[in-house]
């Protein structure tokens, strides 16, 4: 098994991008789920507005966050996300572990995608590990995984939400892939998962599921 794709979020709730490494610690990949946005003191995500996934979050090549290629903190992105979010919308910078959901990665693998038949990009991964077969990810529970330079512990299998039935690129929804989610894999599927032991992953490294 190898990592095949490394995805980071650095604003929450938009679309990601992709990336060759990725220096991972105890929260999970650096400058992930960076800015946040708030409405009146409340976090916000995609899944009450959902036309956040149609701007992007970027890194710039002066480590300053992005929003659809413009500064996060600048008018041009607020302006972007209220026209999203509503107009009492605002962001805001925050680094402690409540920017996420639940554990600070989120692995997928290719053999539970392939098995679907959807764009592995509904689930906003962290990392997918290629070369998996079938569902082989829903033994993984309690077990600890090697990733490149880092080894990570998988908790349990995501529960997914209606994020997932927004198409990545289009933003039309098709209900049908979280009701086969919920028939067929009983609504969980990727993995929810904490940093042992932080460190740098490429994408191409070697991946392992160690021996307890």
């Amino acid at each position: 098994m190898f990592v095949k794709e490394l995805w980071r979020y650095p604003v929450k709730s938009m679309a990601g991008e992709r990336i060759p490494q990725a220096e991972v610690g105890e929260l999970g990949i650096a400058e992930d789920r960076w800015i946040l946005v708030h409405i009146r003191g409340k976090l916000i995500s995609s899944r009450t507005h959902h036309q956040l996934l149609g701007l992007k979050g970027t890194v710039g090549s002066n480590g300053v966050p992005l929003i659809s290629g413009h500064e996060w903190d600048s008018p041009e992105a607020l302006h972007l996300v209220k026209e999203a979010a509503g107009p009492d919308a605002e962001l805001i910078q925050y680094n402690g572990a409540e920017r996420f959901d639940v554990l600070p990665l989120l692995v997928a693998t290719d053999g539970a995608i392939n098995h679907m038949g959807f764009d592995g990009r509904r689930l906003r991964p962290n990392v997918v590990i290629g070369g998996v077969e079938g569902l082989k990810e829903r033994e993984w529970p309690g077990h600890r995984v090697l990733l490149g330079g880092a080894i990570i512990h998988v908790a349990q299998l995501r529960g997914r939400c209606i994020m997932t039935t927004f198409d990545p690129d289009t933003l039309q929804q098709d209900r049908s892939v979280l009701r086969r989610i919920v028939h067929e894999l009983g609504g969980k599927m990727a993995l929810d998962c904490a940093v042992l032991l932080g460190g740098v992953i490429r994408e191409g490294d070697p991946v392992a599921v160690l021996e307890d």
